[in-house]
């Protein structure tokens, strides 16, 4: 199709009449039969696609976030009209209802389309253990698409969806992406719940989402990351480590530590990603990844194997065959370690991540090659654990350790016509912050930064500005940086005199529409439950209130009574505070 499916084109058309989401689904369903028949295990059956777009009559963009927005499921996770089978046909059933995270995007006016083929039981990196065949590259067929959520990818890139859902515990959600060239948000454990997904690692399993923009997956996770009482892992709504996306540190693993598994394209490639991160504003400091490295071993060499098998112990056990040759190897595993075995990897895993803790507090992000290198379907077929094992070198650890994550293109291996990537990693609740920065990375012009629902856009006119005294009072509370801006040109500024050991602080008064000047400001984003601290913070005659931006935007911000201390003086000719500052110098 030619039709651009992001999500503000598919916004904007809807808008203007020219798509309907009827007319959409039609055209989507005609490119589904065209394509890669092995994408798809099962397709929306009519009934329920007939419910799903009645529901969307007389709604619209204004109403729901996702309206009219087509997803794909991968088959690990609930969707009532279909059947589940985790890419075994033995295992198969029928849900009476929606996987949680499923229902609250077709609540917010998301079209499933489908269910996405995958590795057997999420259980590989390479997405060609599966028993329905496996979907072919889009990029170069001879490689593979990448698992284990290959059909959720691959969807996405053959532009048959806007976005998908996947699964990751070991990286199913962040390889698929790197080898699709697609952004591929492995979000923190608990945020987007598991109720409803057939469990691989159930202490460990997150949803995950493959996008082609990072805006597009910041409205997805928006949208999906709700707490569910449902969910026993389900983590409350927040996102706290949000770091100011114009400047930051990022680490990369010492030299001996980074593999590339022979392949000199891939290393070149990763040298000019950590290049382009310091062009925008990046600090790169070498880090020891030991910790991350050995805590990755953990996942497959370790108990947390058992898992995956206590998970369909009683079909493994009683038909064993029904499973893919090499998914059984691997889950069969799991029945042999013993109690005393876990409690020992425990003990383990808790010291590396307090090492790997104390190296992530020292920079705001580590920055990994998504996957070593690409390998064709042949290899694999050839090598099918040591390959995925390869293929799992810098994504293991990531669950283990309680780490947010998001993969995204950085260029392509060029003699193989293959995307590769980079994932950026970052301490848990940082999902928001790592999408701005992908932002950034994606578009040197760097879109406005996305913020979660929950905060406060907040638009400031002195001080507190960056790089000026008071500054440190919105960063100190996560707050962050979105864009320098302009009011309408309704106001009078004012520099109210120093005083009560207090610097010379500007006073912003609303004059009337047209009747004032144009002062120029700068928007931030603060949380909503440090708003009020910051609040509490501004003495008189300075408070909040509604103020009007040139564009017509209404927003909150700081606002001067009209009375005012002796000393005050009218600056509104100098346009701003900075020029202020500077006239003053």
């Amino acid at each position: 199709m030619s039709l651009d499916l992001s999500i503000p084109a598919l916004h904007a058309k809807y808008a203007s009449g020219e798509l309907t989401p009827a007319t959409l689904v039609g055209d989507l369903k005609a490119a589904i039969s065209a394509s890669d028949p092995l994408i798809w295990i099962s397709l929306t059956s009519d009934l329920r696609m007939d419910e799903i777009l009645q529901a969307l009559e007389g709604e619209s963009p204004q109403t729901k976030p996702l309206f009219g927005i087509p997803f794909a499921i991968k088959d690990n996770i609930d969707l009532a009209g279909n059947p589940t089978t985790a890419a075994c046909p033995d295992y198969s059933f029928d849900p009476d209802k929606d996987a949680t995270v499923v229902a609250l995007l077709i609540e917010a006016g998301a079209i499933p389309l489908g269910k996405t083929n995958l590795d057997q039981f999420a259980t590989g990196l390479v997405g060609v253990r599966s028993p329905y065949g496996f979907p072919k590259n889009p990029f170069n067929e001879d490689y593979i698409p990448g698992g284990s959520s290959s059909g959720s990818a691959v969807a996405v890139a053959r532009d048959l969806v806007t976005f998908s859902l996947g699964t990751d515990t070991a990286g199913s959600g962040r390889i698929p992406a790197g080898l699709n060239e697609l952004v591929g948000l492995k979000p923190t454990f608990g945020s987007l719940s598991c109720n409803g997904v057939v469990p691989a690692c159930r202490s460990l399993d997150c949803v995950s989402i493959f996008a082609k923009s990072p805006n597009d997956a910041a409205t997805v996770f928006s949208v999906a990351a709700q707490p569910d009482s449902d969910d026993a892992y389900s983590r409350e709504k927040a996102q706290s480590n949000w770091f100011p996306a114009d400047r930051f540190t990022f680490g990369v693993p010492q030299a001996e530590q980074l593999q590339f598994f022979g392949d000199a394209e891939a290393e070149k490639l990763f040298e000019e990603a950590c290049s382009k991160l310091e062009s925008i504003g990046g600090t790169r400091v070498t880090v020891d990844f030991n910790a991350f490295l050995e805590a990755a071993l953990l996942l497959y060499e370790g108990p947390w194997v058992s898992e995956r098998f206590a998970a369909i112990e009683d079909f493994i056990t009683t038909q064993p065959d029904s499973l893919h040759p090499v998914t059984r190897q691997i889950i069969s595993g799991g029945g042999e370690p013993r109690a005393v075995d876990g409690f020992r990897a425990q003990y383990r895993l808790k010291a590396l991540k307090q090492r790997a803790d104390l190296i992530m507090d020292s920079v705001d992000l580590i920055v990994t090659p998504t996957a070593g290198t690409a390998y064709t379907a042949a290899e694999v077929a050839a090598d099918p654990i040591q390959l995925n094992s390869n293929l799992g070198y810098y994504t293991n650890f990531m669950n283990l350790l309680d780490l947010s994550a998001c993969a995204i293109p950085a260029g392509r291996l060029a003699s193989r016509k293959m995307p590769w990537g980079i994932t950026l990693v970052a301490p848990a609740l940082s999902d928001v912050a790592l999408l701005n920065l992908a932002n950034r990375f994606n578009d040197a012009a760097a879109l406005e930064p996305v913020f979660p629902n929950d905060w406060i856009e907040l638009v400031v006119c002195g001080a507190h500005m960056r790089d000026l005294p008071l500054n440190h009072q919105l960063t100190d509370r996560g707050a962050c940086f979105l864009r320098e801006d302009r009011t309408a040109p309704d106001y009078q500024l004012l520099a109210l005199p120093a005083e009560h050991g207090l610097p010379p602080r500007p006073g912003l008064i609303r004059k009337g529409s047209n009747q004032g000047t144009s002062i120029a400001v700068e928007c931030w984003a603060i949380p909503a439950n440090q708003f009020g601290s910051f609040v509490a913070g501004i003495p008189g005659p300075l408070g909040f209130g509604k103020l009007t931006l040139a564009d017509g935007k209404i927003v909150t911000g700081f606002i001067c009574e009209s009375a005012v201390p002796e000393g005050t003086s009218d600056i509104s000719a100098l346009g701003g505070w900075r020029a202020f500052l500077e006239a003053s110098s």
